[in-house]
């Protein structure tokens, strides 16, 4: 089948003019944009956000805006390639960094996008999700889903900064985002209840076999935890093969959000590893040491606290460098792309 589809300029003015008056298009002009052969079309490029150049304008942002001009005190991290104005890492995920001061509360709410918080510095910070109480500590993962009341607190001293990550481009496309403010929480369980109880991978509360699954009983996975499992399995890892940890709902096993993936990788020192092509988009969070990335042919070095953005279906290889492993955190797409069955790997 020829490639050389038929365009506007073909087709006489007049019909062009009538079918748009009627709110109609030809589709075969366009059909090559929407459909075009090998790989999708892509607007999102390879980018790197440097922490040390953002943290000092998050640290004048916490002095030109009280929190209470500004409920979310947030530098968001906008994909060039898609534009400023759009907020978006990558077309499915946002992400930004969130400053709070000691003393501050960012105001209970809920929303339909889902959250998660991962903790870049500082100590002192809690969030609170549905009244259990969650310390915040570097390298924390902290789960907000769809519909769950959270706030956030700072009972310490210094900055506390984490990342943001929301599926907020998705569901705002789907005119479906939306926010409901709420009375400040009553603490009801345990602080960290939900860590506590699921402490040991392969172990779950007896009552929980008794009873309808629960969609979110882990709210808080632990750095420290997560970093020795990672030293771990590099022990039982051979050389070259990923030392790779999805977080999960303990009591499924399935990705702990509907649309976004978690996880945590160890990239031991010197080496390289090249992951293989996927359909998704997805993100990385430095959380540890520092290397470089080759994303579709762009060089990006990194170091703690940079994010850097990698596009559908890129080719890609990172290297730890400076004679140390690099731990890296990683937000993608897949858990949505599997669930409507167009996830590949190449």
């Amino acid at each position: 089948m020829s490639t050389q589809l038929g365009t506007l300029a073909d087709l006489p003015a007049r019909y062009v003019e009538d079918l748009a008056s009627l709110s109609v298009v030809p589709l075969w002009p366009s059909l090559r944009a929407v459909l075009p052969y090998g790989i999708p079309s892509r607007s999102t490029v390879p980018f790197a956000w440097r922490y040390a150049d953002i943290r000092d304008h998050l640290m004048r942002a916490g002095e030109l805006t009280p929190i209470e001009k500004a409920e979310r005190r947030v530098l968001v991290l906008s994909n060039p390639g898609l534009g400023l104005e759009r907020m978006m890492a990558t077309p499915s995920i946002y992400l930004g960094l969130q400053l709070i001061l000691p003393g501050e509360t960012a105001p209970n709410h809920r929303h339909s996008p889902s959250a998660v918080r991962f903790v870049v510095e500082g100590t002192g910070g809690f969030t609170s999700v549905d009244g259990e109480k969650c310390p915040m500590e570097k390298g924390d993962l902290i789960l907000t889903p769809s519909g769950l009341w959270h706030e956030h607190g700072h009972e310490g001293s210094g900055p506390v900064v984490w990342l943001d990550a929301l599926d907020l481009p998705l569901v705002y496309a789907m005119e479906a985002s939306y926010c409901i403010e709420g009375e400040k929480q009553s603490i009801r369980n345990a602080a960290d209840r939900s860590q506590t109880t699921y402490r040991r991978a392969g172990l779950v509360p007896y009552a929980s076999l008794n009873r309808k699954r629960a969609d979110y009983p882990l709210i808080r996975f632990p750095w420290r935890e997560v970093r020795q499992n990672l030293l771990d399995l590099a022990t039982a890892v051979g050389p070259g093969e990923p030392v790779h940890l999805a977080y999960v709902n303990p009591e499924t096993g399935q990705e702990c959000l509907p649309i976004l993936g978690f996880s945590a990788q160890m990239i031991r020192a010197g080496e390289e590893v090249a992951p293989p092509r996927r359909s998704a988009s997805s993100v990385l969070h430095v959380i540890e040491g520092r290397g470089v990335s080759e994303i579709d042919g762009t060089t990006l070095a990194w170091s703690e606290g940079d994010t850097i953005a990698v596009p559908t279906h890129a080719t890609v290889r990172h290297r730890a460098e400076g004679g140390a492993p690099a731990f890296v955190f990683h937000v993608d797409d897949a858990p949505l792309q599997r669930k409507i069955g167009i996830y590949e790997e190449f």
